[in-house]
């Protein structure tokens, strides 16, 4: 199966052969972000990405105004905007696992290119823009900052200004969720209880929830974002074991951290894992290894 594409590989040719030798992975989703942070997700038929591949890099996909959060920026009047694709960051393939492929017997998977919103084909905007746009900003004034203070740059032993090349910045963020039994709402003098007492806090994670956990922090490593912890937070109670021998009340507050990277691709990364989440604990725990390369 195919994870993700690295920006270093991000050239046409190569992307139509290893798209070409993917067979599992059917579409093709544009994804920007609008001012509220809302991304959007189209399914573009695999094949006419691939016969269409620079024009797609070049003009993206359109939509407009009405679609996306852009609040004085886009109107009813003036509407047009472009889903360019952004080829500097990690690609990532969103996997559908209740829909396997028929001649590969994979689950159907959608290629997620992260993207910049252009409005009227002359002003970029949305939030990974001004992401962008502010990192940028920030390096360029920090070094002069830096520059301007001698002892700044004196205290970790460079002897001038000038071979300071480039400011880099890095990034690292974690997901903080909760897991829970649809529609069963636990006792708020238990969740107090156990919060205050931190019984649950770093607790050994135990049925589905661990299943899920386990499955989650695997299949980021086959995406390549490094994960480096998943463990329990403090909220919670304890699972409790119905008549079926099934756990049938669970609330459980969960995190997972992986590896920093910079602020563009952070930020990229946490958008993509809270849908790998989202979706993995959704997925009948039994159903798992079926798919799964050895």
């Amino acid at each position: 199966m195919l994870y993700n594409i690295p920006a270093e590989n991000h050239k046409p040719d190569e992307v139509k052969r290893i798209l070409g030798e993917h067979k599992e992975v059917k579409f093709v989703s544009f994804v920007g972000f609008d001012i509220g942070g809302h991304d959007t997700d189209e399914k573009i038929p695999v094949e006419l990405f691939i016969n269409n591949m620079d024009e797609f890099f070049r003009y993206g996909v359109q939509t407009d105004g009405s679609s996306v959060f852009l609040p004085k920026i886009a109107d009813l009047n003036d509407a047009k905007i472009c889903i360019i694709p952004d080829l500097s960051v990690n690609w990532y393939v969103d996997y559908n696992f209740g829909f396997i492929d028929q001649e590969t017997g994979l689950p159907v998977g959608t290629l997620r290119i992260p993207s910049f919103l252009v409005h009227n084909d002359t002003y970029e905007t949305g939030a990974r823009v001004i992401l962008r746009d502010t990192v940028a900003y920030f390096k360029k004034e920090l070094l002069k900052l830096i520059r301007k203070n001698s002892y700044v740059w004196e205290s970790i032993g460079i002897k001038s200004a000038e071979d300071i090349d480039e400011i880099i910045l890095t990034c690292a963020t974690e997901l903080e969720f909760w897991v829970k039994t649809p529609d069963d709402k636990a006792d708020r003098e238990q969740l107090s209880t156990a919060q205050i007492l931190k019984e649950q806090y770093w607790k050994r994670t135990i049925g589905p929830v661990r299943t899920s956990l386990e499955e989650s922090l695997m299949l980021l490593k086959e995406y390549g974002v490094e994960p480096e912890m998943g463990h329990k937070e403090v909220g919670g109670v304890k699972a409790k074991i119905g008549n079926s021998g099934n756990y049938d009340h669970i609330m459980e507050q969960l995190e997972i951290d992986w590896k920093y990277s910079t602020p563009l691709q952070a930020a990229d990364n946490e958008n993509f894992i809270k849908y790998i989440i989202k979706d993995t604990l959704g997925i009948t725990v039994s159903t798992l290894p079926s798919w799964r390369n050895p």
